[in-house]
């Protein structure tokens, strides 16, 4: 600015005054960047996305096991009429199947949509089908439990990668400093065979790690074990911390690297700030009773509340399991999914309707699924076993369904398509790879863009693949 309007300014002045003006903003930016790098400046602060997000947050609702696609979201009438015989094609499985096997689940047309849906998600179809985009043409690399649960977390089947969830926080950070950016919910224990790496930070640094909750527990004491320090006042605790980063200050100062230890600060500094506001966000008793009887008093009615309070609260994303281990896996017993599936109907049907009364769905994709699908033919029992004729289904991983809502996807839409008896994908075909690519499209990150080198090389969620499923997208 000319501090003597009166006088007018040469081109040669106003040229060299902007000028400075350009290099203090580019130096203000240099020197943004180099604070947000020194110890102290929070990893997990919020950062810009790479493009307008429809999405701020997810809830990953996980139906470990692998939730059968002909039993649930996928009729396939011509089942009925192959019941106990061949089938005219088939796939290669984990082990060999029998033949077909028709659903013993009745399915519905629901709302102005008209999408088909089984007796078991009655209620979500009812509410919310105009709500929910179906993507009926999953497919992903193994019909095997553990690397698939990898695959379906972290993009990779194999390798103990990233989670989507901390891959996420590296491009977003998190709207809430007093809180963890990534919770995964698990009643019970930990969730498959590798447990913690399903919500895990891999090579990432490891604030960007989620945190488990044993949801299976009512009481805050249980929920959130240890939060509180007994022993030593807050304010103590605050000069313990304070005396801890002017140490590690001084140690980088000195030596050059952060190392290891500064995620550790981060992770202690977490731990003093969740003391303030944990016990208030996992407690549900502070709900009105009409909504705690919306949800209903389970395990899974609990769970949801809880991870719509944490997303309220600006946490990224949520991941709610529906128990330790594999619970959906029924190779012996295909009417296991009525029980397992009415432990989530209602629950699922309450979290949209609060999510759409409080203005919070448009910004919060919720995704529902398993690490697979099952066969449309029938178990075999194991060899030198004198057991019958199953009614179970083996694991799938040809063709299977996943479907979303809010965030920016299409409602009361179906996507691909699996064959007539629904076996294999074959109608616009997803890979996990594409539905990584196109939740973090949904929440303003570009998969290809998104990356971190490590190893010498740079990494990404969608490894050398993915491409963002644009049907889906509203």
């Amino acid at each position: 600015m000319n501090p003597f309007p009166e006088i007018p300014l040469t081109r040669r002045e106003w040229l060299e005054k902007t000028g400075t003006g350009i290099g203090g903003l580019a130096l203000a930016a240099m020197l943004q960047e180099e604070a947000a790098a020194a110890p102290g400046a929070s990893p997990l602060a919020a950062k810009d996305p790479h493009h307008p997000a429809t999405a701020k947050h997810v809830i990953h609702l996980f139906m470990n096991g692998g939730p059968s696609q002909v039993d649930t979201f996928d009729p396939k009438p011509l089942l009925d009429k192959y019941d106990g015989k061949t089938l005219p094609l088939h796939y290669k499985t984990e082990r060999k199947t029998g033949v077909a096997y028709k659903s013993p689940f009745a399915f519905k047309k629901y709302g102005q949509s008209g999408i088909e849906v089984s007796e078991l998600f009655a209620k979500t179809a009812e509410q919310h089908i105009d709500d929910i985009c179906l993507v009926r043409s999953m497919h992903c690399s193994v019909p095997n439990h553990p690397p698939s649960t990898l695959e379906m977390t972290c993009g990779d089947p194999i390798q103990a990668r990233p989670s989507i969830g901390a891959w996420t926080l590296y491009g977003l950070g998190t709207e809430n400093q007093n809180l963890p950016g990534m919770v995964s919910l698990c009643p019970e224990g930990y969730p498959g065979r590798f447990g913690p790496r399903y919500w895990g930070s891999g090579f990432l640094p490891g604030a960007y790690q989620g945190q488990y909750i044993d949801s299976q527990f009512t009481k805050i004491e249980k929920l959130i074990d240890n939060i509180r320090n007994g022993q030593v006042s807050t304010t103590d605790q605050k000069r313990q911390l304070d005396l801890l980063r002017q140490l590690h200050t001084e140690h980088v100062r000195r030596v050059g690297d952060e190392g290891p230890l500064e995620a550790r600060i981060q992770a202690f500094d977490l731990a003093f700030r969740m003391q303030m506001e944990a016990a208030d966000v996992f407690d549900v008793s502070s709900e009105p009773q009409s909504i705690r009887e919306m949800y209903g008093d389970t395990v899974h009615g609990r769970q949801l509340l809880i991870a719509r309070r944490l997303i309220e609260r600006g946490v990224r994303f949520v991941q709610a399991w529906t128990g330790k281990g594999i619970p959906w896996d029924h190779h012996d017993d295909i009417m296991l999914h009525k029980r397992d599936a009415a432990k989530w109907d209602q629950p699922i049907a309450a979290l949209l309707t609060d999510l759409k009364h409080r203005g919070l769905l448009d910004e919060t994709l919720i995704l529902w699924g398993g690490e697979f699908g099952r066969t449309p033919t029938v178990e075999l029992p194991a060899p030198g076993t004198n057991k019958g004729l199953g009614k179970g289904r083996d694991h799938n991983n040809h063709g299977f369904t996943v479907w979303m809502a809010g965030g920016g996807v299409k409602g009361g839409h179906v996507h691909g398509a699996t064959d007539e008896f629904g076996f294999k994908a074959v109608e616009d075909r997803v890979h996990i790879h594409d539905l990584h690519a196109t939740i973090l499209h949904l929440l303003g990150l570009d998969h290809e863009r998104l990356t971190y080198r490590y190893s010498g090389r740079d990494f990404r969620l969608t490894d050398v693949a993915g491409e963002v499923v644009k049907g889906i997208i509203a």
